[in-house]
């Protein structure tokens, strides 16, 4: 999926947001154990309630590969289901020397077709140019994480009074285009998401972070929105563990549309729509 289609779908569902698929049996309603594939049933079902609503959908590999075969069989199932004008993003957060990578890149484009994948810049060049073999393909580099450990290392200072993110950013930029490569920046960063717009004005911003875990919708919008949106909003645990009974589907429905109402409201401010 390129650029204009993925701003066409923006556009056409008036929304900008991505469902995070993050299946944790420890969490799913305790009915579905019963079935035979209980992480593809609650995937199904939540795809189902949320799909008119969002333009991406984002599983995250760990939940998964966690359950060894059972969980990959899992995934290529959830893929196949999600609607194909729907962005899907591996959110594998991959790094590795060139050779493994290129490895990496083809599981992921090539074995399962996803559209993109998130990919750990810091082992440098090598380690990143291979996913860029693959056409059509995205590349979404981590920028600036939202967790606590963040600090131990992107807010270091350098010779040139560079904190790590920034030349981590700007140095990457260098390596794709804003055809095919986005960058993960954590909402609750709000302080400092100017500051990357500059360094990348026009690159698409996949943002966790927003709702449960306390960053702001309008914060980002206002700090970094492009002319074609230049965001992606990732939502997980606030949609798709907003209930836990035989009613899940419809609370992540509800809060899926929730989010739809407050991009819609801004897409119009902003005349997109």
């Amino acid at each position: 999926m390129n650029r204009a289609e993925i701003f066409n779908q923006i556009k056409k569902k008036e929304s900008f947001l991505c469902v995070g698929l993050d299946p944790d049996l420890n969490k799913i309603p305790k009915y579905l154990l019963k079935t035979e594939d209980p992480i593809f049933e609650f995937n199904k079902a939540i795809i189902d309630a949320t799909k008119d609503y969002c333009i991406a959908y984002k599983p995250n590999i760990a939940f998964y590969e966690c359950l060894g075969v059972k969980g990959w069989e899992s995934l290529r199932k959830t893929l196949e289901y999600i609607p194909k004008d729907i962005f899907t993003i591996a959110d594998a957060k991959r790094g590795d020397i060139g050779n493994t990578s290129k490895m990496y890149a083809s599981t992921f484009f090539d074995n399962l077709n996803f559209d993109s994948i998130t990919v750990n810049p810091y082992m440098g060049k090598d380690s990143v140019v291979p996913y860029y073999d693959f056409k059509n393909k995205w590349v979404i580099l981590l920028g600036l994480t939202s967790n606590e450990g963040a600090k131990d290392f992107q807010f270091l200072k350098l010779e040139n009074e560079k904190a790590v993110f920034e030349s981590v950013i700007k140095k990457t930029s260098e390596w794709g285009t804003e055809e095919n490569t986005m960058y993960v920046v954590g909402a609750t960063r709000g302080d400092l998401l100017k500051k990357i717009r500059t360094i990348i004005p026009n690159s698409f911003l996949l943002v966790p972070g927003v709702g449960s875990q306390g960053g702001s919708l309008q914060d980002v919008v206002d700090n970094c929105w492009i002319d074609d949106c230049g965001l992606i909003i990732n939502s997980s645990r606030g949609i798709i563990y907003a209930g836990s009974d035989v009613d899940f589907a419809e609370k992540s429905k509800a809060e899926a549309i929730k989010l739809k109402h407050e991009m819609r409201k801004i897409l119009s401010d902003k005349k997109i729509i």
